[in-house]
């Protein structure tokens, strides 16, 4: 959903070769709240401006000097990748206006200028440009084109898995936190085993989905301050199997994997897991991965049956046993790749305290 302000935000470039047409166009935006507004009299400098700045939309003259706006647009059609050219015309002709809206432009502005026009094209036109620009987003992310995503789209993503995630964890404070902290130990972890970057990529973002399962169990019973009884206990195991059929049966290789996270990270290398009781490789890797990178998580974090252990104390406590949790619960090959580089999970956890 994209939000009023989000709209003011949005970077606008007003291109016409009379300064006083671009002064009365920005006063307008300017009084509506916009704020991220250039400007240029030169079109020759339009195509530049917008390969470095990528401006959300480009109100364009089409009668100006040395290049009109035609000509304009049809330079900036080959920056645009993504097949949406962010132009809003402004032109006197009607003849223009059809014209313009053939060769790629999306909408116009009529001169001379109404307050009322203006407005409301520019934000319609802004509300578009910005919902296409997030659907392609995450096609992106969808489409398994990780490696070409920017930062921002890497956050934009682990922020849809935080809000799954929180709908599952919605007494959680640490929820956000925490879905930083499983998706960088998962993939620190699959490195340090020298897995492929396939997989590496992928667990970043399935990881943090293990607890899915969680909506569908009962609040009286997730959230309870004390120990559960035998029967709350098999309820509370069922998260496993809910969260597998939540993520399952979809092409996404992301959720598939999230949907053997969610089934399996409480199965058990020596088959003392649940719920299938499954046993050594008949664990998916992902599963052993994350197994491990959880138990450390909540060992390290305050629970209402225990409080927050330090680093040191949660290493010892998985390498030595403390009838929980014990070391033979750990794929040896992984846990082997754990602790050798066991500072490395505590200083993720520093960095994403919450």
């Amino acid at each position: 959903m994209i939000s009023s302000s989000d709209i003011l935000k949005g970077t606008i470039l007003i291109v016409d070769d009379l300064a006083v047409n671009i002064q009365l166009l920005e006063q307008m935006l300017r009084g509506a709240g916009y704020d991220s507004i250039s400007s240029t009299t030169d079109p020759l400098a339009v195509c530049e401006l917008h390969r470095k700045n990528r401006y959300d939309l480009i109100l364009l003259d089409i009668q100006m000097p040395a290049m009109d706006g035609f000509q304009v647009m049809e330079s900036l059609e080959e920056l645009e990748t993504g097949d949406y050219l962010p132009v809003l015309v402004v032109t006197a002709q009607p003849d223009h206006k059809l014209h313009a809206l053939k060769v790629g432009a999306k909408d116009f502005i009529s001169k001379p200028f109404e307050l009322a026009e203006v407005l409301a094209r520019v934000h319609n036109m802004l509300e578009v440009r910005l919902l296409h620009k997030q659907l392609h987003n995450y096609n992106e992310v969808l489409d398994q084109r990780v490696k070409e995503r920017t930062a921002d789209l890497q956050d934009s993503y682990l922020e849809t898995i935080c809000t799954m995630t929180r709908a599952a964890e919605h007494k959680d404070e640490d929820t956000g936190a925490h879905v930083q902290r499983i998706s960088s130990s998962c993939r620190k972890l699959a490195m340090f085993l020298a897995l492929d970057e396939e997989f590496i990529d992928k667990i970043f973002f399935a990881s943090p989905m293990h607890d899915i399962g969680k909506i569908g169990i009962p609040d009286h019973i997730l959230l309870k301050p004390g120990s559960f009884t035998p029967d709350e206990w098999e309820i509370m195991k069922e998260h496993t199997v809910i969260g597998g059929r939540i993520l399952g049966d979809s092409k996404s290789p992301y959720l598939v994997m999230g949907a053997e996270i969610a089934l399996n990270h409480h199965e058990r290398w020596n088959g003392g897991g649940y719920p299938n009781g499954k046993r050594g490789e008949a664990i998916p890797m992902a599963a052993r991965i994350m197994g491990i990178c959880d138990v450390y998580d909540a060992l390290r974090s305050k629970r209402p049956y225990k409080p927050a252990f330090g680093h040191l104390k949660a290493i010892e406590i998985m390498i030595n046993g403390d009838g929980r949790t014990q070391p033979e619960h750990f794929d040896p090959v992984v846990f082997k790749a754990f602790k050798e580089n066991h500072q490395t999970f505590g200083d993720i956890f520093e960095a994403f305290k919450g």
